[in-house]
Parts: structure tokens; C-alpha cells; sequence
């Protein structure tokens, strides 16, 4: 495992399970941090959405990673309490929860003043598109490349499998507040 997507990803990773597919994970954001200009600690800094300014505390890894650790949460619960008429793959929902946003390291550069931006890239392609590319490439399977996929609003025309739900839904409770919040004062 390398020592960057390691230390971004140690205790996550973890919870895939299935050994094949942990290693596809790691590869695409291996293969993710090579094409692109940012690097790990630009991903501990930079806001995790370029719609709400530079000045965003909240960090790509540290939206990324409550997106995993509330899709976990949410599978297991579903497969506690659903009596296996609705199921969850924890493997494939972990995958897909840690591979959701991988395509915005092609989708991101930086400017002159160090700040993350939409690159032309990214204007042409939005993540869920290069995040696709970048997991087949490195043979990540279809379920899981469906969550990313899926994921952003692209997903809300087709149909997504409970896993995909589940992203998309952790994804979007955790973004939503900080761009269409009621305030009431």
C-alpha cells in the first residue's frame, strides 16, 4: 500500500474486507494522485467544495472521510434492522464511499495563490465521470464504479442500488447545509 493513499485512507481501507478489492481501491487513488497536480497534504487543506469559497474549514479528506464513516454506519444499520429484505455489501459500499470523489483530483488545480479550482479538465468532465475512468482502469467492478457514478446529481437519472443510495444520501446530507441551509435566527 503506498505510504500517502496509507495515510489518508489507513483506518478506512481497513473495512473492505475483500483483500482484491481494497487493492483496486488503493490503486485508483494511487493512480489519481500521480495524474494530478494536488497532493495529500493539498487534499488536508483545500475546502471540500469549490462552492463555498476558499476560506472553508471543512477539508476534502475530512468531508471524504465522514462520508465513509456515515455510509458505514448506515449500511450496518440496514443490515441490522431490515430483517435482509433490503441488504447492504458493506464491501462494495465502503469501496464506492472512498472512491465517490476520486475523479476531483483530476477535476482540481490550483491557483496562483495556492487555492483549489475547477480545472478545464474538470469543466469538461465532471468527478463522477473521471472517477469512473480512473477505477475501471485499475479493474474496480461495476457495482462499485456505479456508486460513483451515481453519486452527484448525474445519478438522479437512473437507478441507484442501496449502496448507491447511500453515498449519494451521506454525500449530500453533509454538503447541503453548507450551500442551501435555512437559518432561522
Amino acid at each position: 500500500m503506498s505510504n500517502d493513499v496509507e495515510k489518508l485512507w489507513g483506518e478506512e481501507l481497513s473495512w473492505i474486507k475483500d483483500n482484491e478489492l481494497r487493492d483496486k481501491v488503493i490503486k485508483t487513488w494511487e493512480l489519481a494522485l500521480e495524474r494530478s497536480v494536488l497532493t495529500p497534504d493539498d487534499l488536508k487543506r483545500i475546502p471540500f467544495t469549490l462552492l463555498c469559497g476558499p476560506d472553508l474549514k471543512v477539508t476534502f479528506m475530512d468531508h471524504k472521510r465522514s462520508v465513509v464513516h456515515i455510509a458505514l454506519d448506515a449500511g450496518n444499520k440496514i443490515n441490522s434492522m431490515y430483517h435482509g429484505e433490503l441488504e447492504c455489501n458493506m464491501d462494495v459500499l465502503i469501496a464506492g464511499a472512498i472512491l465517490a470523489d476520486v475523479g476531483k483530483l483530476l477535476e482540481y488545480v490550483l491557483d496562483n495563490n495556492n487555492n483549489a479550482v475547477q480545472g478545464d479538465y474538470g469543466k469538461y468532465l465532471r468527478h463522477p465521470f473521471s472517477g469512473v475512468s480512473l477505477a475501471e482502469e485499475c479493474g474496480v467492478p461495476a457495482e462499485v464504479c456505479h456508486i460513483i457514478a451515481t453519486h452527484a446529481g448525474e445519478g438522479n437519472m437512473v437507478k441507484r442500488t442501496t449502496e448507491a443510495y447511500i453515498v449519494h444520501h451521506a454525500d449530500f446530507m453533509t454538503f447541503l447545509p453548507f450551500k442551501d441551509r435555512l437559518e432561522i435566527k
